[in-house]
């Protein structure tokens, strides 16, 4: 017996539709800020926040850092988790308030701009205070977000139209 489409917010679907977003729109960013990286003359040898978060998380884990070797890919561990559980919230606040998406999905990426790069991650000092920062940098930070937002809406749209 097939279902009618409906307009009910389904949670659930929401959610599975925001963790393939998320993930996806975490490559995406990756790719996009691989290409600046390849591209830019600036050369920065300061590690990465995700990086220095995994770090963290390890010393309260297990009690010790992570060792230099296996850095990159705890820091792309965090990136992904991160993008996951971001596309989760995204996608379900969208569900009930469609608002949400405004911008397809630009307002998400700079509230994710502000809200993780220029206050939290300086807050548990991951990173530089904004003020202390580059424009560049900032500039960067915005350009990734907008492609992590707009990628987030994109595949959730798609998603959830599949799953209606």
């Amino acid at each position: 017996m097939a279902h009618a489409p409906t307009d009910t917010p389904n949670i659930w679907a929401a959610a599975a539709a925001g963790l393939v977003a998320g993930l996806a729109a975490s490559f995406v960013m990756d790719r996009f800020q691989a290409g600046v990286a390849a591209l830019s003359s600036l050369d920065s040898d300061a590690e990465p926040a995700t990086e220095k978060a995994a770090d963290k998380v390890s010393q309260v884990v297990v009690g010790h850092e992570i060792p230099d070797d296996r850095k990159p890919l705890a820091g792309q561990a965090v990136h992904y988790a991160l993008g996951a559980g971001l596309g989760v919230v995204y996608a379900v606040a969208a569900e009930y308030r469609p608002a949400v998406t405004a911008g397809y999905g630009t307002a998400f990426a700079l509230a994710n701009t502000a809200l993780l790069d220029e206050a939290a991650v300086p807050a548990v000092g991951l990173g530089e205070a904004p003020w202390k920062t580059a424009p560049s940098t900032h500039l960067y930070s915005v350009a990734s977000h907008m492609v992590f937002g707009t990628v987030t809406e994109g595949v959730r749209r798609l998603l959830r139209g599949w799953m209606r």
